[in-house]
């Protein structure tokens, strides 16, 4: 695992003052139309591949693009995924959009929307207390469902990974109407 580069928000505001940089924001859609750093563009972290970066930079392999998501960790895994397909120059913005809409930074704000760690929260907490109440109630084999919630939140949090949450991200309430994503094309 290649080691990741970071840049804190602030010091990305002035670098795209001074010489203007590409940044790609890869949260959900919906979460983008709430809130994005004005100078971002979004590629959602499901589909965000090489080419993207290709496009972005041009073919200009010693180009830099900046990753950002909600706080930083999105981002960071991005940035790994990139790195793996043999990108050289994608950095992490550290604190994401939350530590650039703190200080001050310019953002664009639209429809609200559940974040997607919150929609994993109550999606976990609803699965969780059905398993439990079904099984109290009617069959105790149902208790089975708080145990693979428990699993799958423990597998997530030794892996950093969350398929709950990548399932989710591909929800129709997380999508935005007319928001069309180029898709990258797996080589056979």
């Amino acid at each position: 695992m290649a080691e990741i580069n970071t840049i804190t928000a602030e010091e990305l505001a002035k670098l795209h003052k001074e010489q203007g940089v590409e940044v790609v924001d890869v949260r959900t859609p919906a979460e983008y139309r709430e809130i994005h750093a004005t100078i971002a563009r979004n590629v959602p972290l499901d589909i965000i591949c090489a080419e993207h970066i290709d496009e972005l930079t041009h073919g200009n392999a010693d180009a830099q693009v900046y990753i950002i998501c909600q706080s930083g960790n999105r981002s960071s895994r991005a940035c790994q995924k990139l790195i793996d397909a043999g990108c050289k120059n994608v950095i992490s913005v550290d604190g994401g959009t939350k530590a650039w809409e703190a200080l001050g930074l310019p953002v664009e704000r639209g429809k609200k929307t559940i974040s997607l760690e919150r929609q994993v929260r109550i999606a976990a907490g609803f699965l969780a207390f059905a398993g439990a109440m079904l099984g109290m109630f009617v069959n105790p084999w149902f208790s089975g469902i708080s145990a693979f919630v428990g699993a799958g939140l423990m597998f997530a949090g030794i892996t950093d990974t969350c398929g709950m949450a990548m399932m989710l991200a591909k929800m129709p309430w997380n999508q935005v109407a007319g928001c069309e994503q180029k898709q990258c094309q797996k080589a056979a």
